[in-house]
């Protein structure tokens, strides 16, 4: 009978926003809001824009990746309403839904951002290996190599695509998904240009998804052989004279092959940037494979389970160019429906201090994990 209501607390918004990492979704995020008249500032620890799409030649349905972002960086450059800040990194931040305060440095300038929502687009990249000769023998290649020196594939008779290096083993036990479809379209590529050439996929399931079906079937019809292999029998290369050898056993044939290669490539696994720090300063969870984790798969899978903090692309799980577009502007459209109100409610229950109780140790603001204190 005694208990008061505690008032509501009305802030207003900060309605800009800001974008961290400046590759194809960080900078389509940012133009979604921008284009709203919501302003947004991208931060970009690289000395250029583009991201992991720059070593992309084509998507897997043909379109060029090259023009298409040097068009996305020229919109964002031009845009009024996008600042982007090149070699800077988020240093600390604080706030809340609405008014974030995030502070940056540049080149060892520092100042502070204020914004109302914050888009996490961090990207990632392919990961290195020591498998398979690779780094030791420069016949051997790695994701986009050989489509960007297609020089090296004139006096090829031989190519040898290596899929799950890296990936699906105990290290990581995770699919990067879209290694698959790379292969096979490189390999259906190479066809093309060279009928002549042999083209080899070692894989261990071929994960070439929804439409991207069709590229399988392509490759088979154009002579591109398969040959599946087993984590427990993985494939082997050797030095030869002119060039490589590949062998592997054949579980149809049910005997080992050998493979004599000009040229090997190898899909590595997709693995995010390093998150942590940032996990820390904005308190965001991240799954055992360090990518950032949604708030909920189905019902909010570009959002955090704190207000006001979204994300897209790489940084959440490996996904091609089109799906990462496809998030970015989900995560925008997520984002204007924080900066387009004027005010937003916050909680009222904030924690105090206990005056008698308390000696002054400071240990509750130590151990505190929300930094309440």
């Amino acid at each position: 009978a005694l208990l008061e209501a505690i008032p509501d607390m009305s802030v207003d918004v900060n309605k800009s926003a800001l974008v961290i990492g400046g590759g194809v979704a960080g900078m389509t995020a940012a133009l979604s809001l921008a284009d709203q008249g919501f302003p947004a500032t991208i931060v970009e620890k690289a000395d250029t824009l583009g991201g992991a799409a720059r070593d992309v030649a084509r998507t897997w349905n043909g379109q060029d990746v090259h023009n298409f972002l040097s068009e996305l960086v020229d919109k964002v450059k031009n845009h009024p309403d996008v600042e982007v800040l090149l070699n800077t990194e988020v240093i600390s931040a604080s706030g809340f839904v609405g008014n974030f305060e995030t502070e940056v440095s540049t080149n060892g300038d520092t100042r502070t951002i204020a914004h109302g929502a914050t888009i996490l687009a961090t990207g990632g990249q392919a990961a290195d290996t020591e498998e398979y000769l690779y780094g030791s023998n420069d016949r051997v290649t790695r994701w986009h190599d050989l489509e960007n020196n297609p020089d090296r594939l004139k006096d090829a008779d031989s190519v040898v695509f290596i899929q799950c290096v890296g990936s699906r083993d105990d290290h990581r036990p995770y699919c990067s998904r879209i290694c698959c479809t790379a292969s096979v379209s490189q390999a259906i590529a190479i066809k093309d240009e060279h009928p002549d050439t042999d083209v080899y996929v070692l894989y261990r399931d071929i994960r070439t998804y929804g439409e991207r079906e069709m590229l399988y079937k392509t490759a088979r019809e154009k002579g591109v052989i398969f040959i599946l292999y087993s984590l427990e029998s993985k494939p082997e290369i050797t030095e030869a004279k002119d060039g490589l050898e590949v062998s592997v056993f054949d579980p149809i044939l049910q005997r080992k092959l050998l493979i004599k290669a000009d040229l090997v490539n190898l899909a590595t696994a997709i693995v995010p940037a390093d998150n942590s720090e940032l996990a820390s300063l904005y308190k965001l969870p991240m799954n055992a494979e360090n990518f950032f984790m949604e708030a909920h798969a189905k019902l909010r899978p570009v959002e955090f389970a704190s207000d006001g903090i979204f994300m897209c692309g790489l940084a959440h799980y490996p996904k091609s160019i089109d799906e990462s577009i496809a998030q970015a502007m989900a995560a925008a459209s997520r984002a204007a429906t924080v900066l387009a109100k004027p005010t937003i409610q916050i909680s009222p229950l904030v924690s105090q201090i206990d005056t008698e109780k308390c000696i002054g140790c400071g240990l509750c603001r130590e151990v505190c994990p929300c930094g309440a204190l």
